[in-house]
């Protein structure tokens, strides 16, 4: 809109010409960042580019014309205009970036904003005639100013927004307790919770006994004030470690100081209250105590899996007005604290060595969080320990510093004990880094990329080199401690698909307030991306929490949710068909490329990994549209097995002999994982699949379970799920794999597999006509249409099934026809 004033009118005089019978006319303004204020617009989606940048020859003939450009006309050969010119280009000169790679060109940086208006954009009214308007709301220090802000005090007033959004098309952001920026957007309606601040701590009977406490909280609650409430009764629950965050926190993970303990924030979460943004209707999930049940609420036929997808994903499906947590007995805590120089890399190296260790060592009563940060005296790294014991028990239990930590980091710095509310004060950002974040008159932006360790010298040179190239003074890294009750549960159990990381890195890039908007804050906000896409490759995941909108956060949340994220994507899509929540963590992908994927199960010294190459060979070779690949769901086993024995990883994935040597430890380790975490071959499973979201048939290998698809076929309702059992006679095995003892099928009887292949022939002949004679046909065009017509309902009628109506068939044109004829087909002679 480079030119038009006054922006307003030109906005309404498009908007006026867009006819009302075309439903998805839109008028679509482009521009600066930060730089358009269209007050009482609602617009339906915006899209920012905030990364890209103008490149310029640096001659002056270029910056001639790109000050043409800019200035919007062209300057006349005067004296006076040369000396403007010259003076311009001077300007670009001093304010423009430089690269090693691009000698010889000015960069300039040009973050923009796409912003689309239908006819609905001038509806506001409708909705603040009924709902409150708020005015100068802030949320983290961040303020929008063209941000509409609603504050609903009751519960039909957060229906009113929802009917409201649905009606006109529109997009709702949700404020829940003050957390992230997301939630405030230009031109975009706000809904601030903070009326629904209420804490209720209920003592629960079972049997006539005393059960479980529960904490009912409002969505608009702050942490803090749920602690002290909760404290008040001799109770906690694990929540985040700063005290000013809300709902989004909880419903997308919660990593605190009780995480090693108890689990994350979503992992307490047993119940909820939600407004669905499907119908605006009120919702009860999982357990919530009667009292507080809304009168016209309704229990969901998918509640379980809504429950699921509430612990770790739960911003994304309805509007959450209340949360209910399982409690725990309060604790108090014993803080030490370390702050140490460090004179070269070397000494920082060795330092995340040293705590990478320590972490792996500690009991769950106690974190270790680590801080990577540069001062005017230069690279320092710093650690906080907490211990955690119950409140009024002998606190001279404390374990005390760990030897370990005691030999490397020396004596503490400080040393106190302190309540749950206390905690937040220990912060080390807070307390001592950097003055304390510039006493509160910062501004900061940040994301979390989950790490194994900070044991390799990879890894903690790119942590070294994060922090030395920072922006601003004050950016600095965070080392959250996982591991312990985090990692107990199974990564399919609730939506927070995450659990395998020692250390969550919070890479925070400060800089002062008064310069929001800048090229310093700009350069901030890039810095933390940079150094997130360059942990990524040594990463087992991204947290969701405060992702959103913003392009460069597509490619995080693609791994925010580790197996789960198809089951989320679907679910998405049922919960929140018109996307009225389009700025929570983005789960919305392409839809998957899988049409058939492939479990080859059997016995030891059948051939499976042989015959799944000859079979995906054939199918490559027929089916040239197709993407194939073959993977073994076991490798990953093997791959931690070789990390705690100590076993050459590489001749476990490729010497047969090697293999055979240590299966038994191996089947006794994946025993001993799997007692640990009921679900792991669900999740190794699951995340095969994700991985080759791309790949049109999938195989895979390593599977000896029987009956395998009526177990994993309703996590992918998505393909086609079969099996293939390859067998062969004893003899064979043995003279295969010099295989000794009882080699008798495991197969059980009643077990009936999709397809079964005898493996007795030498060469690949066999292979290849079973390829032709019975996978082709699952991948005819015919197939595939009968099986559109039979659409999955995953969780129906209870989490775990995926339900489909076969009935459907013949309500389709052509269905049943279709049906019969591929039967005879498949079928001849029966």
């Amino acid at each position: 809109m480079y030119g038009m004033s006054p922006k307003r009118k030109f906005i309404d005089h498009a908007l006026a010409l867009l006819a009302e019978r075309v439903d998805g006319a839109m008028v679509i303004v482009f521009h600066r960042d930060t730089s358009l204020y269209i007050n009482g617009l609602v617009c339906l989606h915006t899209v920012s580019s905030p990364s890209s940048a103008v490149s310029v020859p640096d001659k002056d003939e270029h910056l001639d014309n790109f000050a043409t450009f800019i200035a919007g006309f062209a300057p006349q050969q005067t004296d006076s205009q040369n000396a403007t010119l010259q003076g311009w280009r001077n300007v670009c000169r001093a304010l423009c970036d430089q690269e090693k790679t691009h000698t010889g060109h000015l960069f300039f940086g040009a973050p923009n904003i796409m912003m689309a208006f239908t006819r609905h954009a001038t509806t506001l009214g409708e909705l603040t005639a009924e709902v409150p308007l708020a005015e100068g709301i802030r949320v983290k220090r961040r303020r929008h100013p063209t941000a509409f802000v609603v504050r609903p005090t009751e519960l039909s007033q957060v229906q009113k927004c929802v009917r409201w959004s649905l009606e006109h098309k529109l997009s709702l952001a949700i404020i829940g307790g003050g957390h992230s920026g997301n939630c405030l957007q230009p031109n975009i309606v706000s809904v601030d919770m903070a009326a629904f601040d209420n804490v209720d701590v209920l003592r629960m009977e079972e049997n006539g006994e005393v059960g479980p406490s529960l904490i009912v909280a409002g969505a608009g609650c702050r942490s803090d004030t749920i602690i002290k409430k909760a404290m008040a009764a001799g109770l906690t629950v694990p929540l985040g470690s700063r005290p000013s965050v809300g709902a989004g926190l909880w419903l997308q993970g919660g990593i605190g100081h009780l995480s090693r303990l108890h689990g994350l924030a979503c992992d307490a979460i047993v119940g909820a209250v939600m407004v669905s943004v499907e119908s605006g209707q009120v919702l009860v999930i999982g357990t919530v105590p009667s009292q507080h049940q809304p009168n016209d609420a309704i229990r969901p036929e998918n509640e379980a899996d809504l429950l699921w997808a509430l612990k770790g994903a739960g911003t994304n499906f309805g509007v959450v007005t209340s949360v209910v947590f399982k409690a725990y007995p309060a604790m108090v805590y014993s803080v030490r604290q370390w702050v140490s120089p460090l004179s070269d890399r070397q000494e920082a190296q060795q330092r995340l060595v040293d705590i990478d260790a320590l972490a792996r060592e500690l009991p769950r009563q106690i974190s270790a969080d680590a801080y990577l940060y540069c001062d005017s005296e230069g690279l320092h790294v710093a650690v906080s320990m907490s211990e955690c014991a119950i409140a009024g028990h002998d606190t001279e239990s404390f374990a005390g510093t760990p030897s370990a930590m005691a030999a490397f980091l020396g004596p503490e710095n400080s040393s106190k004990t302190v309540d749950a509310i206390g905690l937040y004060d220990t912060e080390m950002y807070i307390s001592c880094m950097h003055g304390g974040h510039g006493g509160g008159k910062t501004s900061s932006f940040k994301r979390c990329i989950f790490l194994d360790g900070t044991g390799s010298l990879a890894v903690a040179d790119l942590l070294i080199s994060a922090v030395e190239d920072r922006p601003s003074p004050q950016c600095y890294l965070h080392l959250l401690h996982g591991g312990g009750a985090i990692s107990q549960v199974a990564a399919t159990a609730t939506a927070f698909g995450c659990r395998n990381w020692t250390f969550a890195c919070v890479i925070t890039s400060v800089w002062p307030r008064d310069q929001d908007g800048s090229v310093t804050a700009r350069a901030a906000v890039n810095w933390v991306y940079d150094v997130a896409k360059k942990l990524q490759p040594f990463s087992t995941g991204a947290y969701s929490a405060d992702l959103g909108p913003d392009p460069r956060d597509k490619e995080l949340a693609m791994h925010a949710f580790g197996p789960n994220r198809l089951r989320l994507s679907h679910l998405k899509r049922i919960q929140d068909p018109h996307n009225v929540l389009s700025f929570t963590c983005p789960l919305s992908q392409p839809a998957s490329q899988q049409r058939l994927i492939v479990l080859i199960t059997g016995d030891t010294g059948v051939g499976k990994d042989y015959c799944a190459k000859v079979l995906a060979s054939e199918v490559t070779k027929h089916h040239e549209d197709l993407r194939v690949r073959v993977v073994s769901i076991s490798d990953a086993t093997k791959a931690q097995y070789a990390a705690a024995t100590g076993a050459d990883l590489a001749r476990m994935l490729h010497d047969r002999a090697y293999k055979e040597e240590h299966r038994p430890a191996l089947t006794r380790f994946f025993q001993e994982q799997l007692y640990q975490q009921p679900m792991l071959k669900e999740d190794n499973f699951l995340s095969l699949v994700h991985d080759a979201g791309d790949v049109g048939v999938l195989f895979i290998t390593g599977l000896r379970e029987e009956n395998p698809v009526a177990g994993l076929s309703h996590l992918v309702a998505h393909a086609r799920l079969i099996d293939v059992r390859v067998t062969a006679s004893t003899e064979t095995r043995q003279a295969r794999r010099g295989l000794l003892g009882d080699d008798a099928d495991t197969a059980k009887d009643g077990y009936v597999p999709t397809l079964s292949f005898d493996n007795e022939e030498t060469g690949n002949e066999a292979a290849r006509q079973f390829a032709e004679r019975s996978l082709f046909p699952f991948l005819h065009s015919d197939l595939r249409r009968l099986e559109d017509m039979v659409p999955p309902i995953p969780g129906f009628p209870r989490s775990g099934i995926c339900f489909r109506h076969v009935l459907n068939i013949v309500q389709q044109p052509g269905g049943l026809g279709l049906c019969t004829a591929l039967l005879r087909t498949h079928f001849p002679g029966n």
